[in-house]
Protein backbone atom coordinates (compact mmCIF):
# COMPACT_ATOMS: atom_id res chain seq x y z
CA UNK A 1 0.00 0.00 0.00
CA UNK A 2 1.33 3.48 -0.88
CA UNK A 3 0.07 6.85 -0.10
CA UNK A 4 -0.46 9.81 -2.09
CA UNK A 5 -1.01 13.37 -1.00
CA UNK A 6 -1.29 16.79 -3.12
CA UNK A 7 -0.50 18.61 -0.39
CA UNK A 8 2.27 16.04 0.90
CA UNK A 9 1.62 15.97 4.55
CA UNK A 10 -0.47 12.47 4.56
CA UNK A 11 1.25 10.95 1.94
CA UNK A 12 4.15 11.35 -0.94
CA UNK A 13 3.30 14.46 -2.85
CA UNK A 14 1.92 14.42 -6.14
CA UNK A 15 2.87 17.08 -8.43
CA UNK A 16 2.64 17.83 -12.18
CA UNK A 17 3.69 20.83 -14.43
CA UNK A 18 1.60 23.63 -15.50
CA UNK A 19 2.13 22.37 -19.05
CA UNK A 20 1.23 18.98 -18.78
CA UNK A 21 -2.64 20.22 -17.12
CA UNK A 22 -3.08 22.49 -19.81
CA UNK A 23 -4.74 25.28 -20.45
CA UNK A 24 -8.52 23.42 -20.97
CA UNK A 25 -8.08 22.21 -17.11
CA UNK A 26 -6.31 25.09 -15.69
CA UNK A 27 -9.14 27.02 -16.68
CA UNK A 28 -11.19 24.81 -14.79
CA UNK A 29 -9.46 25.39 -11.89
CA UNK A 30 -9.65 29.14 -11.99
CA UNK A 31 -13.12 28.78 -12.49
CA UNK A 32 -12.96 31.38 -15.73
CA UNK A 33 -15.49 32.06 -18.53
CA UNK A 34 -14.84 31.95 -22.03
CA UNK A 35 -13.15 34.91 -23.07
CA UNK A 36 -10.54 34.47 -19.71
CA UNK A 37 -10.07 30.58 -20.65
CA UNK A 38 -9.38 31.84 -24.36
CA UNK A 39 -7.16 33.79 -23.29
CA UNK A 40 -4.68 31.32 -20.58
CA UNK A 41 -4.91 29.14 -24.09
CA UNK A 42 -3.14 31.93 -25.84
CA UNK A 43 -0.68 32.44 -23.22
CA UNK A 44 0.31 28.43 -23.47
CA UNK A 45 0.35 28.92 -27.34
CA UNK A 46 3.30 32.01 -26.75
CA UNK A 47 4.79 30.15 -23.99
CA UNK A 48 5.60 27.04 -26.28
CA UNK A 49 6.40 29.01 -28.71
CA UNK A 50 8.82 31.14 -27.14
CA UNK A 51 10.09 27.77 -25.47
CA UNK A 52 9.76 28.91 -22.34
CA UNK A 53 8.63 26.30 -19.49
CA UNK A 54 5.67 26.45 -17.59
CA UNK A 55 6.78 24.18 -15.01
CA UNK A 56 4.98 25.92 -11.87
CA UNK A 57 2.96 28.49 -10.96
CA UNK A 58 5.76 31.31 -10.70
CA UNK A 59 6.18 30.18 -14.75
CA UNK A 60 2.49 31.03 -15.30
CA UNK A 61 2.63 34.22 -13.38
CA UNK A 62 5.76 35.34 -15.47
CA UNK A 63 4.63 34.49 -18.42
CA UNK A 64 1.07 36.48 -17.80
CA UNK A 65 2.80 39.25 -16.93
CA UNK A 66 5.18 39.75 -19.85
CA UNK A 67 2.33 39.21 -22.21
CA UNK A 68 0.02 41.50 -20.38
CA UNK A 69 3.18 44.09 -20.59
CA UNK A 70 3.31 43.05 -24.51
CA UNK A 71 0.05 42.70 -25.52
CA UNK A 72 -0.22 45.07 -28.48
CA UNK A 73 3.16 42.84 -29.56
CA UNK A 74 1.19 39.55 -30.14
CA UNK A 75 -2.61 40.88 -31.03
CA UNK A 76 -1.38 40.16 -34.94
CA UNK A 77 -0.56 36.56 -34.30
CA UNK A 78 -2.73 35.79 -31.24
CA UNK A 79 -5.87 37.81 -31.10
CA UNK A 80 -6.77 40.37 -28.29
CA UNK A 81 -5.02 39.69 -25.47
CA UNK A 82 -7.42 41.73 -22.60
CA UNK A 83 -5.46 43.02 -19.68
CA UNK A 84 -8.85 42.42 -17.58
CA UNK A 85 -8.93 38.94 -18.65
CA UNK A 86 -4.73 38.07 -17.37
CA UNK A 87 -5.95 40.07 -14.34
CA UNK A 88 -8.61 37.48 -13.69
CA UNK A 89 -6.51 34.43 -14.15
CA UNK A 90 -3.81 36.10 -11.42
CA UNK A 91 -6.37 36.72 -9.31
CA UNK A 92 -7.62 33.13 -9.40
CA UNK A 93 -3.98 31.66 -9.14
CA UNK A 94 -3.40 34.19 -6.27
CA UNK A 95 -6.26 31.76 -4.56
CA UNK A 96 -5.38 29.16 -5.78
CA UNK A 97 -1.95 29.98 -3.64
CA UNK A 98 -3.66 30.47 -0.77
CA UNK A 99 -5.28 27.30 -0.62
CA UNK A 100 -2.60 25.64 -1.32
CA UNK A 101 -2.78 23.99 -4.94
CA UNK A 102 0.62 25.67 -5.70
CA UNK A 103 1.87 22.36 -4.54
CA UNK A 104 0.47 20.08 -6.94
CA UNK A 105 2.78 22.14 -9.65
CA UNK A 106 6.69 21.23 -10.11
CA UNK A 107 9.05 18.93 -10.23
CA UNK A 108 9.89 15.76 -9.50
CA UNK A 109 6.29 14.90 -11.37
CA UNK A 110 4.52 11.64 -10.85
CA UNK A 111 5.50 8.52 -12.53
CA UNK A 112 2.34 6.47 -13.70
CA UNK A 113 5.11 3.64 -13.04
CA UNK A 114 4.90 4.07 -9.90
CA UNK A 115 0.76 3.43 -9.45
CA UNK A 116 1.61 0.24 -11.19
CA UNK A 117 3.85 -1.53 -9.00
CA UNK A 118 3.71 -5.23 -8.24
CA UNK A 119 4.98 -6.82 -5.08
CA UNK A 120 7.48 -9.12 -5.18
CA UNK A 121 5.11 -12.22 -4.89
CA UNK A 122 3.68 -10.49 -8.20
CA UNK A 123 0.48 -8.81 -6.44
CA UNK A 124 -0.51 -5.67 -7.17
CA UNK A 125 0.08 -2.37 -5.07
CA UNK A 126 -2.78 -0.59 -3.76
CA UNK A 127 -2.42 3.04 -3.94
CA UNK A 128 -4.54 5.36 -2.19
CA UNK A 129 -4.92 9.48 -2.26
CA UNK A 130 -5.23 11.11 0.78
CA UNK A 131 -8.42 13.29 -0.19
CA UNK A 132 -9.58 15.07 2.98
CA UNK A 133 -7.93 18.36 2.87
CA UNK A 134 -8.45 17.94 -0.88
CA UNK A 135 -12.13 17.22 -1.15
CA UNK A 136 -11.95 21.44 -0.02
CA UNK A 137 -11.17 22.29 -3.09
CA UNK A 138 -13.44 20.50 -5.94
CA UNK A 139 -11.98 21.83 -8.81
CA UNK A 140 -8.62 21.33 -8.08
CA UNK A 141 -9.93 17.45 -6.60
CA UNK A 142 -11.29 16.72 -10.09
CA UNK A 143 -8.90 18.22 -12.40
CA UNK A 144 -6.18 16.12 -10.84
CA UNK A 145 -8.20 12.74 -11.15
CA UNK A 146 -8.80 13.86 -14.83
CA UNK A 147 -5.72 14.56 -15.39
CA UNK A 148 -4.53 11.46 -14.10
CA UNK A 149 -6.79 9.44 -16.47
CA UNK A 150 -5.94 11.40 -19.43
CA UNK A 151 -2.35 10.48 -18.61
CA UNK A 152 -2.96 6.91 -18.46
CA UNK A 153 -5.00 7.39 -21.62
CA UNK A 154 -2.01 9.12 -23.81
CA UNK A 155 0.77 6.94 -21.87
CA UNK A 156 0.17 3.14 -22.08
CA UNK A 157 0.23 1.50 -25.07
CA UNK A 158 -2.56 -0.33 -26.94
CA UNK A 159 -2.65 -4.15 -25.88
CA UNK A 160 -6.38 -5.54 -26.81
CA UNK A 161 -8.58 -7.22 -24.46
CA UNK A 162 -6.02 -8.29 -21.66
CA UNK A 163 -7.27 -11.11 -19.39
CA UNK A 164 -6.61 -8.77 -16.50
CA UNK A 165 -6.25 -4.91 -16.07
CA UNK A 166 -2.93 -3.49 -15.88
CA UNK A 167 -4.55 -1.23 -12.88
CA UNK A 168 -7.85 -0.19 -11.68
CA UNK A 169 -8.49 3.24 -10.90
CA UNK A 170 -11.52 3.78 -8.62
CA UNK A 171 -12.74 7.61 -8.66
CA UNK A 172 -14.73 8.08 -5.42
CA UNK A 173 -17.14 11.48 -5.34
CA UNK A 174 -17.20 10.98 -9.26
CA UNK A 175 -19.41 13.78 -9.45
CA UNK A 176 -16.95 16.18 -8.52
CA UNK A 177 -15.67 15.12 -11.68
CA UNK A 178 -18.64 16.49 -14.18
CA UNK A 179 -20.11 19.09 -12.33
CA UNK A 180 -20.32 22.36 -14.37
CA UNK A 181 -18.10 20.44 -17.07
CA UNK A 182 -17.94 22.02 -19.98
CA UNK A 183 -19.00 20.15 -23.07
CA UNK A 184 -16.01 19.59 -24.39
CA UNK A 185 -14.79 18.22 -21.46
CA UNK A 186 -17.30 15.65 -21.09
CA UNK A 187 -17.10 14.15 -24.91
CA UNK A 188 -13.33 14.00 -23.92
CA UNK A 189 -13.95 11.93 -20.61
CA UNK A 190 -16.43 10.09 -22.92
CA UNK A 191 -13.57 9.04 -25.48
CA UNK A 192 -11.59 7.92 -22.90
CA UNK A 193 -14.02 5.94 -21.07
CA UNK A 194 -14.87 3.87 -23.93
CA UNK A 195 -11.59 3.68 -25.42
CA UNK A 196 -9.00 2.82 -22.39
CA UNK A 197 -9.89 -0.30 -21.68
CA UNK A 198 -7.93 -1.59 -24.63
CA UNK A 199 -5.04 -0.08 -22.60
CA UNK A 200 -5.65 -2.05 -19.52
CA UNK A 201 -7.07 0.50 -17.38
CA UNK A 202 -10.55 -0.28 -15.81
CA UNK A 203 -12.28 2.97 -14.47
CA UNK A 204 -14.69 2.91 -11.49
CA UNK A 205 -17.13 5.76 -10.83
CA UNK A 206 -18.12 5.88 -6.93
CA UNK A 207 -20.92 8.00 -6.56
CA UNK A 208 -24.44 8.44 -4.36
CA UNK A 209 -26.27 8.61 -7.66
CA UNK A 210 -26.52 7.10 -11.31
CA UNK A 211 -27.48 10.78 -12.16
CA UNK A 212 -24.44 12.24 -11.25
CA UNK A 213 -23.00 11.19 -14.28
CA UNK A 214 -24.01 12.21 -17.73
CA UNK A 215 -25.66 9.24 -19.55
CA UNK A 216 -23.33 9.28 -22.31
CA UNK A 217 -20.55 8.35 -19.83
CA UNK A 218 -22.41 5.90 -17.83
CA UNK A 219 -23.62 4.09 -21.10
CA UNK A 220 -19.80 3.21 -21.46
CA UNK A 221 -20.02 1.48 -18.14
CA UNK A 222 -20.94 -2.38 -18.18
CA UNK A 223 -20.02 -3.77 -14.56
CA UNK A 224 -22.64 -2.04 -11.91
CA UNK A 225 -23.08 -2.35 -8.12
CA UNK A 226 -25.86 -0.53 -6.87
CA UNK A 227 -26.31 -0.09 -3.36
CA UNK A 228 -30.18 0.73 -1.33
CA UNK A 229 -31.07 4.49 -2.63
CA UNK A 230 -33.91 6.13 -0.53
CA UNK A 231 -36.80 7.65 -2.30
CA UNK A 232 -38.25 10.44 -0.29
CA UNK A 233 -38.71 13.41 -2.67
CA UNK A 234 -39.15 13.41 -6.24
CA UNK A 235 -35.73 13.75 -7.30
CA UNK A 236 -34.87 10.73 -4.94
CA UNK A 237 -37.56 8.78 -6.76
CA UNK A 238 -35.98 9.68 -10.25
CA UNK A 239 -32.69 8.58 -9.01
CA UNK A 240 -34.25 5.13 -8.43
CA UNK A 241 -35.78 4.42 -11.95
CA UNK A 242 -32.73 5.79 -13.10
CA UNK A 243 -30.54 3.09 -10.97
CA UNK A 244 -33.32 0.68 -12.24
CA UNK A 245 -32.74 1.00 -15.63
CA UNK A 246 -29.38 1.26 -15.84
CA UNK A 247 -29.52 -2.16 -15.24
CA UNK A 248 -30.24 -5.43 -17.46
CA UNK A 249 -33.58 -6.59 -16.56
CA UNK A 250 -34.62 -9.86 -14.70
CA UNK A 251 -38.03 -10.86 -14.58
CA UNK A 252 -37.98 -12.44 -11.11
CA UNK A 253 -36.80 -9.26 -9.55
CA UNK A 254 -38.60 -5.54 -9.16
CA UNK A 255 -35.09 -3.82 -9.22
CA UNK A 256 -37.19 -0.42 -8.49
CA UNK A 257 -38.66 -1.83 -5.74
CA UNK A 258 -35.45 -3.67 -4.27
CA UNK A 259 -33.17 -0.56 -4.81
CA UNK A 260 -35.42 0.93 -1.86
CA UNK A 261 -35.28 -2.28 0.49
CA UNK A 262 -31.97 -3.11 0.61
CA UNK A 263 -30.29 -3.25 3.64
CA UNK A 264 -26.53 -2.86 5.07
CA UNK A 265 -24.02 -5.18 3.17
CA UNK A 266 -26.77 -5.83 0.10
CA UNK A 267 -26.06 -4.46 -3.54
CA UNK A 268 -27.74 -5.23 -6.79
CA UNK A 269 -25.50 -6.50 -9.14
CA UNK A 270 -24.97 -6.83 -13.16
CA UNK A 271 -21.48 -7.63 -14.28
CA UNK A 272 -19.96 -8.21 -18.22
CA UNK A 273 -19.77 -11.97 -18.60
CA UNK A 274 -17.02 -13.78 -21.08
CA UNK A 275 -18.82 -12.29 -23.98
CA UNK A 276 -18.75 -9.11 -22.92
CA UNK A 277 -22.75 -8.84 -22.20
CA UNK A 278 -24.03 -7.87 -19.01
CA UNK A 279 -25.98 -10.32 -16.77
CA UNK A 280 -29.65 -9.83 -15.21
CA UNK A 281 -29.25 -7.90 -12.35
CA UNK A 282 -29.06 -10.15 -9.20
CA UNK A 283 -29.60 -9.07 -5.20
CA UNK A 284 -26.33 -9.93 -4.10
CA UNK A 285 -24.55 -9.77 -0.53
CA UNK A 286 -21.41 -8.01 -0.54
CA UNK A 287 -18.43 -9.96 1.23
CA UNK A 288 -16.65 -7.75 4.08
CA UNK A 289 -13.04 -6.77 3.30
CA UNK A 290 -10.25 -8.90 5.00
CA UNK A 291 -9.09 -5.53 6.58
CA UNK A 292 -9.54 -3.81 9.88
CA UNK A 293 -12.82 -0.90 8.29
CA UNK A 294 -11.45 2.05 10.68
CA UNK A 295 -9.10 3.94 10.05
CA UNK A 296 -5.29 3.73 10.57
CA UNK A 297 -3.51 6.05 13.25
CA UNK A 298 -0.90 8.92 12.30
CA UNK A 299 1.95 6.61 13.35
CA UNK A 300 0.68 3.43 11.52
CA UNK A 301 0.51 5.82 8.33
CA UNK A 302 3.26 7.17 9.17
CA UNK A 303 5.56 3.46 9.32
CA UNK A 304 3.61 2.68 5.87
CA UNK A 305 5.08 6.00 4.44
CA UNK A 306 8.26 5.08 5.32
CA UNK A 307 8.25 1.93 4.23
CA UNK A 308 7.25 2.67 0.75
CA UNK A 309 9.32 1.84 -2.16
CA UNK A 310 9.14 5.39 -3.30
CA UNK A 311 10.07 7.09 -0.10
CA UNK A 312 12.28 9.84 -0.27
CA UNK A 313 11.91 9.95 -4.15
CA UNK A 314 9.21 12.82 -4.39
CA UNK A 315 9.55 14.54 -0.74
CA UNK A 316 12.34 17.18 -1.83
CA UNK A 317 10.92 19.58 -4.47
CA UNK A 318 13.04 20.40 -7.18
CA UNK A 319 12.96 24.26 -8.76
CA UNK A 320 14.97 24.32 -12.01
CA UNK A 321 15.63 27.07 -14.50
CA UNK A 322 12.23 27.61 -16.05
CA UNK A 323 10.15 30.28 -17.68
CA UNK A 324 10.42 32.66 -14.33
CA UNK A 325 14.31 32.71 -14.66
CA UNK A 326 14.17 33.08 -18.37
CA UNK A 327 12.05 36.31 -18.65
CA UNK A 328 13.48 37.63 -15.20
CA UNK A 329 17.05 37.27 -17.07
CA UNK A 330 15.61 39.98 -20.15
CA UNK A 331 15.08 42.39 -18.11
CA UNK A 332 17.48 44.55 -15.68
CA UNK A 333 17.99 43.24 -11.87
CA UNK A 334 15.83 46.38 -10.67
CA UNK A 335 12.90 45.54 -12.76
CA UNK A 336 13.13 41.51 -12.01
CA UNK A 337 9.86 40.72 -10.43
CA UNK A 338 9.94 39.58 -6.70
CA UNK A 339 10.28 35.72 -6.60
CA UNK A 340 8.19 34.25 -4.08
CA UNK A 341 8.92 33.33 -0.75
CA UNK A 342 10.90 30.29 -0.46
CA UNK A 343 8.46 27.56 1.40
CA UNK A 344 10.76 25.35 3.56
CA UNK A 345 11.92 22.30 2.07
CA UNK A 346 10.03 19.19 3.06
CA UNK A 347 11.54 17.26 6.32
CA UNK A 348 11.64 13.33 4.40
CA UNK A 349 10.27 10.75 7.01
CA UNK A 350 12.95 8.58 9.14
CA UNK A 351 13.50 5.49 7.46
CA UNK A 352 12.40 2.40 9.47
CA UNK A 353 14.59 -1.03 9.53
CA UNK A 354 11.93 -2.16 6.74
CA UNK A 355 12.76 0.93 4.12
CA UNK A 356 14.55 0.31 0.78
CA UNK A 357 16.70 2.61 2.65
CA UNK A 358 18.16 5.92 1.31
CA UNK A 359 17.11 6.20 -2.84
CA UNK A 360 19.54 4.79 -5.65
CA UNK A 361 20.86 7.51 -6.62
CA UNK A 362 20.54 6.74 -10.11
CA UNK A 363 17.17 6.05 -9.79
CA UNK A 364 16.47 10.17 -8.46
CA UNK A 365 18.59 10.98 -11.55
CA UNK A 366 16.49 9.12 -13.31
CA UNK A 367 13.19 10.44 -11.75
CA UNK A 368 14.33 14.03 -12.27
CA UNK A 369 15.62 13.61 -16.06
CA UNK A 370 12.76 11.85 -16.82
CA UNK A 371 10.65 15.42 -15.18
CA UNK A 372 13.36 17.17 -17.56
CA UNK A 373 12.36 15.39 -20.43
CA UNK A 374 8.62 16.03 -20.29
CA UNK A 375 9.32 19.64 -19.68
CA UNK A 376 11.19 19.82 -23.08
CA UNK A 377 8.61 17.79 -24.95
CA UNK A 378 6.00 20.36 -23.94
CA UNK A 379 7.90 22.69 -25.44
CA UNK A 380 8.58 20.80 -28.66
CA UNK A 381 6.22 17.94 -29.40
CA UNK A 382 3.61 19.89 -27.58
CA UNK A 383 3.38 22.79 -29.69
CA UNK A 384 1.70 20.43 -32.29
CA UNK A 385 -0.28 18.29 -29.25
CA UNK A 386 -0.36 19.63 -25.82
CA UNK A 387 -2.20 16.58 -24.55
CA UNK A 388 -5.71 15.28 -24.82
CA UNK A 389 -7.54 17.33 -22.25
CA UNK A 390 -4.98 20.15 -22.61
CA UNK A 391 -5.49 20.54 -26.22
CA UNK A 392 -9.08 21.10 -26.06
CA UNK A 393 -9.92 24.79 -26.78
CA UNK A 394 -6.71 26.03 -27.22
CA UNK A 395 -7.19 28.35 -30.42
CA UNK A 396 -4.37 30.63 -32.39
Amino acid sequence: MVFWDAFGTSGHPVRTTVSEVGPLLFSRILDLNEVQSGVLAAVFAIADDAGLLLLDLKDLRAVLAHVAEHASEYRARYGTLATTSIGAIQRGLLALEQEGGDALFGEPALRLDDLMRTAPDGRGTVSILAADRLMQAPRLYSTLLLYLLSELYETLPEIGDPERPRIVVFFDEAHLLFADAPKVLLDRVEQMVRLIRSKGVGVWFVTQSPLDIPETVLGQLGNRVQHALRAFTPKDQRAVRTAAETLRPNPGLDAVAAITELAVGEALVSFLDANGIPTPVERALVMPPRSRLAPLSAEERDSVRRASPVAGVYEAAVDRASAYEALAARVPETERPAAPAEKPAARTPARSSRSRGPPDTAEVLGTFAQSAARGIGSQLGRQLIRGLLGSVGRSR
